[in-house]
């Protein structure tokens, strides 16, 4: 394909998008006066980029993001923390923290992805799990494999409900990303068949794609990584709970020990960084989320099945294209890699990841291993054959990027 081609087809995409990206910036707009008014109420101050040693006590930037935090999502709580893996980690402490033996965990949006399936018990080592710990699991299955079951959920949900998984971004499927609409009636419905049933939101990928998030919804609990949305494309690692103090705490203890909670844990001078990183996250997120939609319109233009689609609502930052074909997937990756800015010069072949059942092939030219608030696309080596695309520090990049695979595709 020539470049005047492939520059045509991109500006014919960008010219139908005009309206879509003005009501973006109203969003993001919106969610940096929300972290804007969070750092000045609570005095951020150079102080609290300094750091300390040993068991951490009377870390003031710790004291303070976890503030910060709290006072963004818009409930009572947040542990903000380093020593969170990955987002993950984060979601298995706040399940492990808040389900004891005897428990219901219910997942209402089916099948979780894969990294959540072995922490439940679906499969690997069953003795570490959630199931080996004494904690029963159900899942609701969608509605011809897309919508979440609403009506279902009212006939599940009982006295014995202690916890509902509410997954809001797809992962490795095609079923629908639960936006703030769906999320309100997912949890009015809990609420109202049992008000002591913890609502508890895997946030991954959704902050800051709209003008609330869960917690402003009544939501108990959620839980997200600092390596993508809410650290901006800086944060180097680490995750963060949010939401109700004494859930929070819970959650807390499973990451350190009963007794140290969120007091303990030196921020090893990652304290500036993840307040920075914050700050700049609606404005990282706005570009990611405009990348995204390019490519939809982009594909959706050339015949291609992409999910969502151009002008639907976004509640997160993925973008699915179906290529239906192993090899169209596989060349899509590899030219992902190759424009990116660091390892450009390595070729993703597919491999076994850790907590995934099928092979899966990942571009991930990253500054930090493994952020997906960068520009970065994966998919299992499965039917449909589908790469997910998702992140971008920067608008022009996706464009670029977007160029090489118009090339290569043909």
């Amino acid at each position: 394909m020539h470049d005047l081609d492939k520059n045509i087809i991109i500006n014919r995409a960008e010219k139908k998008l005009t309206d879509i990206f003005q009501e973006l910036e109203l969003i993001r707009d919106l969610n940096l006066e929300k972290v804007l008014n969070a750092f000045r109420d609570n005095r951020v101050g150079e102080e609290h980029f300094a750091t300390v040693s040993g068991y951490g006590h009377d870390d003031l930037g710790r004291e303070i993001i976890d503030r910060v935090y709290a006072q963004v999502f818009n409930c009572e709580s947040a542990i903000v923390r380093n020593h969170f893996v990955s987002g993950t980690h984060a979601i298995a402490c706040a399940l492990f923290g808040n389900l004891s033996p005897g428990d219901k965990l219910i997942s209402v949006a089916g099948r979780p992805y894969d990294t959540m399936e072995e922490v439940i018990g679906i499969r690997g080592n069953v003795k570490a799990s959630l199931k080996g710990h004494g904690v029963s699991y159900e899942e609701i299955p969608l509605k011809n494999g897309i919508d979440v079951d609403l009506e279902k959920l009212e006939e599940v949900i009982d006295e014995t409900s202690t916890m509902v998984l509410i997954q809001r971004s797809r992962g490795y499927s095609m079923r629908k990303v639960i936006d703030m609409e769906i999320m309100a009636e997912i949890i009015e419905i809990v609420k109202t068949k049992n008000p002591e049933c913890i609502c508890f939101v895997d946030n991954c990928y959704g902050e800051f794609t709209e003008a609330i998030e869960p917690t402003d919804l009544g939501a108990d609990l959620i839980a997200g990584s600092l390596i993508k949305n809410p650290g901006g494309g800086i944060v180097e690692t680490g995750g963060y709970i949010a939401g109700k103090k004494e859930l929070v705490d819970l959650a807390a203890m499973r990451l350190t020990a009963p007794g140290i909670g969120r007091k303990g844990g030196a921020m090893l001078n990652q304290s500036r960084l993840i307040l920075q990183g914050f700050f700049m996250a609606p404005g990282i997120v706005h570009e990611a989320i405009k990348g995204a939609i390019l490519i939809s319109q982009v594909f959706h233009d050339l015949g291609y099945k992409t999910d969502p689609l151009p002008d639907d609502l976004r509640s997160d930052i993925i973008q699915a294209i179906q290529f239906g074909d192993r090899e169209k997937l596989i060349k899509f990756c590899k030219t992902v890699q190759s424009y990116s800015p660091v390892d450009s010069y390595l070729t993703p072949i597919p491999d076994e990841v850790p907590g995934y059942e099928d092979q899966v092939i990942m571009a991930a030219g990253t500054f930090i291993e493994g952020s997906t608030i960068e520009l970065s696309a994966d998919g299992p080596l499965r039917e449909p054959y589908v790469a997910y695309m998702q992140g971008g520090l920067n608008y022009s990049h996706v464009k670029l990027v977007l160029k090489g695979i118009l090339q290569e595709l043909g």
